[in-house]
């Protein structure tokens, strides 16, 4: 039912001809290209063809503004897994929005959504702590509203996928279990 190539082209269709940016199936890891001489327009680049890694890679450009659209991915660091506590927690405060906007593109599209704390050899944090405070992110936007490009996608994914427009807090009912985060 979820077809790289439809996402693709979705995102195509909605913003190659206004911000010149095209999603892009790459073979490695994950990665945001500005335009040069030698490629004409943004990529945004996604890894080995996963649909959530495309989502996660497109809510991360949702979030950019102008000026950090201009730069090597975002012009952001990256601490790759094996974080220490600290490092951890500074990944997961920067990380809220882009998941919480992947949830909603998620929910748009008709597909299953798990955060991510990407530190499999690091500081063990309980992800349901960081699912609640990206869930709070997300109820927050359905009420505030969207930037333009995200509302835009949003749209075109309900669209396609023929789910419920506009995304109400209903459609994210989730409760945290408290009982597994006992410990960690």
């Amino acid at each position: 039912m979820h077809q790289i190539a439809d996402l693709i082209s979705i995102f195509e269709r909605t913003f190659y001809q206004s911000h010149n940016t095209r999603l892009i199936k790459g073979d490695c890891e994950p990665v945001y290209l500005p335009a040069t001489e030698q490629v004409p327009y943004h990529q945004v680049v996604f890894a080995h063809g996963f649909y959530a890694s495309a989502l996660h890679e497109i809510a991360h450009w949702l979030v950019a503004g102008d000026a950090r659209r201009l730069l090597e991915d975002y012009g952001y660091w990256y601490c790759p897994d094996g974080r220490d506590k600290q490092k951890q927690a500074e990944f997961e405060k920067v990380e809220i929005k882009p998941q919480a906007i992947e949830w909603l593109l998620s929910t748009a599209a008709g597909f299953n959504f798990n955060v991510s704390v990407d530190n499999l050899n690091g500081e063990q944090t309980c992800r349901f702590d960081f699912q609640q405070r990206v869930h709070a992110r997300v109820l927050s936007l359905i009420e505030n509203g969207f930037n333009s490009r995200t509302e835009s996608f949003l749209k075109a994914l309900c669209d396609f996928y023929n789910t419920p427009w506009p995304l109400t807090a209903q459609q994210f009912n989730w409760q945290h279990p408290k009982e597994l985060c006992n410990g960690v």
